[in-house]
């Protein structure tokens, strides 16, 4: 097994309003009996495979746990089979507008006319279309509707799931929903029934196995329940009465967490507790990995998992999800270092952003070198103000020009502009996938640090050390006059950070990174004890060894893109390189960047699912290329990836770079300190010794973002 460290490059931390808690194995649940909350697939993994299709439930099996339970929603056929199907409009999860495009009817669902294609105009015999997926990659393929029987004798299931949605539906067209369901549990395999009418559940409680257990499904609260003709909301306050024919309820996610028009949660209500007092079991339904997240969550699902599960208050018996992989735990030694700072909570290298990230367990955080025109060296993400800061819009937008040494667009750099002029400036949270917003309430909030500001806010936090990151080098040597290595080191010197106890918890490891060699090299020759770490360049699929050889004269670990370890095709994976391997198998570490929440950011192999990516990062659990070929060899359309040209390889020319070019300085800023890196060695940081502490890091690895 590769042992990988990491820069997981941490913008996107937890904003719970109660602190969450990895349950590890041992842990004693907060449910109503105490075990652990059941896991339940909806259509197996419909987040990624056709809802209810064959695939998509024996893949939810194979990919969590023989204890999750299956999710059936019945719908019966004109000659009352029953068959898996989310929707009882059949064109939204199916081919049959295509098939049948004359079989368009209008029926009344809960009192509502309703156009489309129904179950009940259609005998089993005859839906054998495809379905579609929540992916239209795999849409058009080998997957086809198939019976509650048929997927019991398939997939043989442990647990199975079945939900009745419109049982009065089914009987105003002289189906028996009742009789179905009686029989088909028999079969040994159901274990939950569950409805939203709760007439429908006291049909069937004299019948059933008492094995089996009954389960009252709330929706929305407005809405009325057709078996009894009262609101969801007044039979909130009656679950004595519900306990009398069901076992438990299920909720819609809000219930519980409820969520203010701007999308933040509020406080939890007391309904956990009401049905726990009641003696109820209560499950909480909606999850997806590709939904819609309140920000407090910061696109992270385990996050919003853990809220519900492990919450030190509550937790609730169960969950209904399309991504049932989600609850995964992440695994592995990982060394979470922020990317400046918590910056998909808040603008990037903010007090915020740094506070937040110590606040949720980082073990590093970094500072991004950038230089003011009075020669100061600040927290910055973007030479280019346009990229982090509102200057477009203040009045040094006349600023404007092109440095072709920095980039071919035009735009108002960190040296246009003195720290002063810089700090009127409103920082801007970053947005890496523009259908995805971050915590708008405070996309503009917070200030910016001077490094000094920096080292002197990290010093005395917990934290295993600080990233520098160093960049533009030659370009603030030759055309600014700004020795940066210099400024860098001195700045650490002034701030103590050569007088460091290394037996006191306040040690920290000075780590400093570069994509320049040149920057590293002079470091190095300073004798310095930082920990000097190499950014490879983007998309590189080998590393020749004299390239390695080379590299390991001036660093002690490199960094590599995502892309560089696992090569993609329109989101599939088609193979992994030997990037990592060659670089360890010199002894230099390995960090991997950068990872993010949003479910768009993964590729499609890890499920939406940024635990599941860092699981593969540190120990490969996904078959690479499996699904790029189940794509090829399934489906009619859409299919055959594109071919992957080679990804180059690093040579040593690529690697060695000619000395920084000597600077005039500017001030008295420029005084040498040699000595500022020489710090105490850290030993590796210590393993989670309390559930707290472990969840931290789990949740944190869910946090990679820009």
């Amino acid at each position: 097994m590769l042992s990988y460290r990491w820069i997981l490059l941490l913008s996107v931390v937890v904003v719970v309003a109660v602190a969450a808690e990895l349950p590890l194995a041992s842990t004693t649940f907060k449910t109503l009996t105490g075990n652990a909350p059941l896991v339940i697939a909806r259509g197996g993994f419909s987040g990624l495979f056709p809802d209810s299709s064959q695939f998509a439930f024996g893949f939810a099996l194979s990919a969590t746990s023989t204890d999750t339970s299956l999710w059936c929603d019945v719908q019966l056929t004109k000659d009352g089979v029953g068959f898996c199907l989310r929707d009882l409009l059949m064109q939204n999860g199916t081919t049959i507008s295509q098939v049948y495009p004359g079989g368009k009817q209008t029926y009344r669902i809960n009192g509502v006319p309703k156009t489309g294609w129904f179950p009940v105009d259609y005998n089993m015999s005859l839906l054998t279309n495809a379905l579609f997926s929540r992916t239209d990659k795999f849409d058009f393929c080998n997957f086809r509707i198939f019976s509650v029987t048929g997927f019991m004798s398939s997939i043989e299931p442990s647990s199975l799931w079945l939900n009745v949605e419109h049982d009065v539906f089914y009987t105003e067209h002289g189906l028996n929903m009742t009789n179905y369901i009686l029989s088909v549990q028999k079969l040994g395999f159901v274990k939950y029934i569950s409805s939203p009418e709760l007439g429908f559940l006291e049909t069937l409680s004299g019948g059933i196995d008492h094995k089996v257990k009954l389960v009252f499904r709330f929706l929305d609260k407005a809405v009325s329940d057709l078996s009894t003709n009262k609101t969801y909301d007044s039979m909130l306050s009656d679950l004595a009465f519900i306990k009398t024919i069901a076992s438990g309820i299920m909720v819609p996610k809000s219930y519980i967490w409820p969520v203010t028009s701007d999308n933040y949660i509020q406080l939890p209500t007391q309904i956990v507790k009401d049905a726990h007092d009641a003696g109820l079991e209560i499950y909480a339904s909606d999850f997806s990995n590709d939904g819609i997240f309140p920000y407090n969550y910061s696109y992270d699902p385990l996050e919003e998992y853990l809220s519900f599960v492990s919450n030190g208050g509550f937790s609730v018996d169960g969950v209904l999800t399309d991504h049932p992989l989600t609850a995964s735990e992440a695994i592995g030694n990982i060394l979470i270092i922020s990317h400046n700072g918590a910056s998909g909570d808040y603008p990037d290298c903010t007090d915020l952003a740094y506070e937040k990230a110590v606040g949720d367990g980082a073990d590093v955080i970094d500072c991004s070198i950038e230089m003011t025109k009075d020669g100061i060296p600040i927290c910055m993400s973007s030479i280019n103000l346009y990229d982090s800061t509102d200057v477009q819009n203040s009045k040094f937008s006349s600023l404007a020009s092109v440095v072709p040494e920095i980039q071919t667009k035009p735009g108002i750099f960190t040296f246009n502009l003195t720290w002063e002029e810089i700090s009127t400036l409103r920082p801007k949270i970053t947005h890496p996938y523009h259908d995805f917003v971050r915590n708008p309430r405070y996309a503009n909030q917070g200030k910016f640090f001077k490094l000094s500001d920096f080292l002197t806010y990290a010093k005395d936090k917990d934290l295993s050390g600080i990233m520098i990151i160093m960049k533009n080098a030659a370009f603030m040597a030759k055309s600014l006059g700004f020795d940066v290595v210099d400024l860098v080191t001195t700045a650490l010197s002034n701030a103590g950070y050569d007088n460091m106890d290394p037996t006191t918890k306040n040690n920290k490891e000075i780590m400093i990174q570069s994509k320049d060699s040149a920057v590293l090299v002079k470091l190095k020759q300073r004798l310095t004890q930082c920990k000097l770490v190499y950014s490879l360049p983007l998309k590189v699929g080998d590393v020749s060894d004299s390239c390695v050889a080379d590299i390991k004269k001036f660093a002690d670990a490199v960094i590599v893109d995502r892309e560089s370890v696992f090569a993609e095709s329109k989101g599939f994976i088609i193979r992994k390189s030997k990037v990592v391997e060659d670089v360890q198998s010199a002894g230099l570490a390995v960090y991997v960047e950068v990872f993010r929440n949003e479910y768009v950011s993964p590729p499609v192999d890890f499920f939406a699912d940024g635990t599941v990516e860092i699981n593969n990062y540190v120990q490969l659990q996904v078959p690479i290329g499996d699904l790029a070929q189940l794509l090829d060899a399934e489906c009619s359309t859409g299919g055959m990836l594109p071919a992957l040209a080679p990804m180059p390889v690093l040579n040593s020319s690529d690697v060695i770079e000619p000395p920084l070019p000597a600077a005039e300085p500017k001030s008295a800023a420029g005084s040498s300190a040699t000595n500022a890196c020489v710090v105490g060695v850290l030993a590796p940081p210590p393993l989670f010794s309390s559930s707290r502490e472990y969840v931290l890091l789990a949740t944190l690895l869910l946090l990679q973002m820009l």
